[in-house]
């Protein structure tokens, strides 16, 4: 599905990412976490196509997408949902799932809310809703929601524009533990679709859950790659984190 190979990315001449390379497969769910500063935001945002990259190759079903603009690599099925969230706060619940149903098939409601068009596009905009529970908030704005429900409109307004490869930047950040629940089986759901999924996240136990895979960042490079079992009992991620135990010399 995705392929990254040997990706630098600099600011203001100092690198963020140093030679990333790994591979995603297709219907894979992968965690990727790392301490603050490891590069992980801009390893999305460079994938996303926000970031340009110095060198190295980005591609998504063999296709080489780094040199091409955010909004056409999610033409491609590339979808993603931010850290500080990206829906449109004074549009309704509605409006945000419908305006991502027809940017993905490039036409727009009829003018009257009674034309058989209007009438479709409400009803399969209704399903996606109900799918996250947020159906009976339909008409409300965006804005007036919870951390939480925001993030769960995000991830199916997502859903709705046709993503089949989603990259989920710390979706459980300042969101209650019930809302975390609901999160989880929101991904649990993309999973269920065949959805392949990249999730950035601090929790290791969170995402452990329903990962294949964790790919550990340290300053901008992939230090480990393995299942969640694999990178927990290593004692590198240790020290990523908290440092090397340096033992004084015996005199």
């Amino acid at each position: 599905m995705l392929e990254i190979s040997d990706i630098f990315v600099s600011f203001q001449g100092s690198k963020v990412l140093n030679g990333i390379s790994c591979a995603i497969t297709s219907g894979e769910t992968v965690g990727v976490i790392g301490p603050n500063g490891s590069g992980k935001t801009t390893f999305f945002n460079c994938i996303s196509g926000f970031a340009p990259s110095v060198s190295g190759t980005i591609t998504l079903r063999g296709e080489r997408i780094d040199h091409l603009e955010p909004h056409l690599r999610a033409q491609r099925g590339l979808g993603r949902v931010f850290q500080n969230f990206g829906i449109f706060r004074e549009m309704t619940l509605l409006e945000n799932i419908q305006l991502a149903l027809e940017s993905r098939r490039g036409q727009t409601a009829g003018i009257f809310p009674w034309s058989k068009r209007t009438r479709e596009l409400r009803e399969e905009s209704m399903t996606f809703l109900n799918e996250v529970g947020l159906s009976k908030k339909a008409d409300d704005k965006a804005g007036s929601l919870s951390g939480g429900q925001m993030r769960l409109l995000e991830i199916v307004r997502t859903l709705a524009l046709g993503a089949d490869l989603f990259l989920l930047d710390e979706p459980t950040a300042g969101v209650s533990p019930r809302m975390k629940e609901d999160i989880a089986r929101s991904i649990k759901n993309l999973q269920a679709l065949g959805k392949t999924v990249l999730i950035i996240e601090h929790d290791i136990t969170f995402i452990q859950k329903f990962c294949d895979r964790i790919v550990v960042l340290e300053e901008g490079r992939v230090v480990l790659d393995g299942t969640p079992e694999e990178v927990r009992s290593d004692t590198r991620l240790q020290e990523i984190y908290f440092g090397r135990d340096e033992q004084p010399a015996k005199s």
